[in-house]
C-alpha cells in the first residue's frame, strides 16, 4: 500500500466535514452543523445498533456507514430535484478512489454496500434512513414547516411516512420511536437543577 496516495485520500475524505448537504436548499435551512460527515457519524451509530439488534457483523456494518458517501467528495450531495436532471457515474468514482486507498477490504464491503443484498448493506441503507429522519424530526422541533411536510407526507399527511422507507422491523421500530418521540427528551431529568 503506498502510503502517500493513502494519505491523499484521508485528506479527500475529510473534506466531507466541508461538504454540505443538499437537501437545505429544499428544506429552506442554513443548519451549518449539517455535513457528510456528521451524517456519516450519524449513519454510523445507528448502523452499530441495528446491526447488534439483527445479528449482523457490526465490523462491516460500521464500514459501510462510514463509507457510503465517499464518492460526495468528487461529485458532491444530490438533493432528489438534483437527480432528476444530473447524472453521477458513482462506479468510476469508487474506482478511481480505490487507486487511493487500495484497500481490497473496504472495496469488496463498499461494493456490497452499493448492491443491497446482505444484511449488513440493507442495515447500513436504513441507517442512512434514519438519519435523515432523526434530522427532519430535528429540523420540525425548531419550527421548520418544510421538515413537517416531509415527515407527514407531501401529498396525504399520514404518520410515519419514512418508516415505509425502511427494510427491517428493528429499523421501523427506531423510526417510529423518532417520530413518538420529543428531540429533547433525552436529556429531561439528566440535568442539575439549582433552582
Amino acid at each position: 500500500m503506498d502510503m502517500k496516495l493513502l494519505a491523499n485520500f484521508m485528506f479527500e475524505i475529510s473534506t466531507l466535514r466541508k461538504t454540505a448537504r443538499s437537501h437545505r436548499q429544499a428544506l429552506l435551512t442554513d443548519d451549518l452543523s449539517d455535513n457528510i460527515a456528521s451524517h456519516s457519524f450519524q449513519v454510523t451509530a445507528f448502523g452499530i445498533f441495528l446491526a447488534e439488534i439483527e445479528g449482523a457483523k457490526i465490523d462491516r456494518v460500521v464500514c459501510m456507514c462510514t463509507s457510503h458517501d465517499w464518492p460526495e467528495t468528487r461529485s458532491q450531495d444530490h438533493n432528489w430535484i438534483h437527480k432528476k436532471y444530473v447524472t453521477v457515474d458513482v462506479d468510476k468514482i469508487i474506482a478511481d478512489q480505490f487507486l487511493l486507498h487500495q484497500s481490497p477490504y473496504m472495496k469488496e464491503v463498499i461494493a456490497e454496500y452499493e448492491e443491497r443484498k446482505t444484511l449488513e448493506s440493507i442495515i447500513a441503507k436504513d441507517a442512512d434512513t434514519l438519519g435523515q429522519l432523526l434530522l427532519l424530526k430535528e429540523y420540525e422541533q425548531q419550527g421548520n414547516k418544510e421538515a413537517t411536510v416531509w415527515l407527514r407526507g407531501k401529498t396525504n399527511e399520514r404518520p410515519y411516512v419514512w418508516v415505509e422507507r425502511l427494510k427491517l422491523e428493528s429499523a421501523k421500530e427506531i423510526g417510529r420511536a423518532i417520530y413518538d418521540i420529543n428531540p429533547s427528551d433525552w436529556w429531561k431529568g439528566s440535568y442539575v437543577n439549582n433552582m
